[in-house]
């Protein structure tokens, strides 16, 4: 294994914490980035049995410091960033005629402008590692719909940002993706189930069956297998891939 590190965000739960996971075959160090403390640590075991050196960075990336103080904090420590993943973004899903400004931007400080900054902060030492950068967006990108109005549009944004960055990241030989994820079983997909239940006046166990019927597919992703993508992406293999969007959602979208 040779001497790099890569920057994950919402490294806490969920993909970010099977991505994290996953990278410690790949990379010297990984750094974990998320609010909560104390989930990092649980993510820095298992990073560290994985077989990297974790870092753990407990900041709010909606915050526009956070960003610069987690590469100011990483380059202390490691001097190199070689890529990063930008997993992080919980948005409010709340119906578009019930959302308030406040939630809109609630959504957008994290998810978008978080990544944004983070991906700014990091670009002159991606560009000097020639690394790579994962946007994290979903499937509500390509079909955004009134009841989870945000959530949609912030997913849309994040793929419209990626291909501007990689645009850039030619020319500066940074490598810049995104990633559109159908319903995987997190921690935010039960809470998504119970918000989806209520609006179907269901049970959530009835709806956590019926959910894949009306999404059209066979079962619920695990974040182990959007994992094994993100680490794709920033892997030598992938390194001719820039700009691209790709879905992995068991066959959830069905348009060409």
């Amino acid at each position: 294994m040779s001497t790099n590190v890569a920057i994950v965000t919402g490294a806490s739960q969920g993909i970010g914490h099977s991505t994290a996971v996953r990278l410690a075959r790949d990379f010297s160090s990984v750094v974990l980035v998320a609010r909560n403390r104390a989930k990092l640590q649980e993510t820095a075991e298992a990073v560290q049995a994985a077989g990297a050196v974790p870092f753990v960075i407990d900041l709010d990336l909606a915050e526009p410091a956070a960003a610069q103080a987690v590469v100011d904090r990483t380059l202390a420590e490691f001097g190199r960033i070689d890529a990063l993943l930008n997993v992080a973004g919980a948005v409010p899903q709340i119906d578009l005629f019930d959302m308030t400004d406040e939630q809109w931007e609630s959504g957008l400080a994290l998810k978008l402008h978080g990544a944004r900054r983070l991906t700014m902060a990091a670009w002159p030492s991606l560009k000097q590692a020639k690394g790579s950068v994962v946007m994290m967006s979903g499937n509500s990108a390509l079909f955004p719909k009134a009841p989870y109005a945000a959530v949609g549009t912030i997913n849309a944004a994040i793929v419209a940002l990626a291909k501007a960055f990689a645009d850039r990241g030619i020319a500066d030989g940074v490598q810049v993706n995104s990633v559109l994820p159908g319903p995987v079983m997190t921690g935010r997909r039960q809470s998504y189930l119970e918000h989806w239940a209520a609006i179907h006046d269901m049970t959530v166990e009835v709806a956590t069956l019926k959910f894949p019927q009306e999404a059209g597919i066979a079962r619920y992703g695990e974040p182990e297998e959007i994992a094994e993508l993100m680490a794709f992406l920033v892997s030598p293999a992938a390194r001719w891939m820039t700009g691209s969007t790709l879905r992995m959602d068991g066959g959830e979208v069905k348009s060409i």
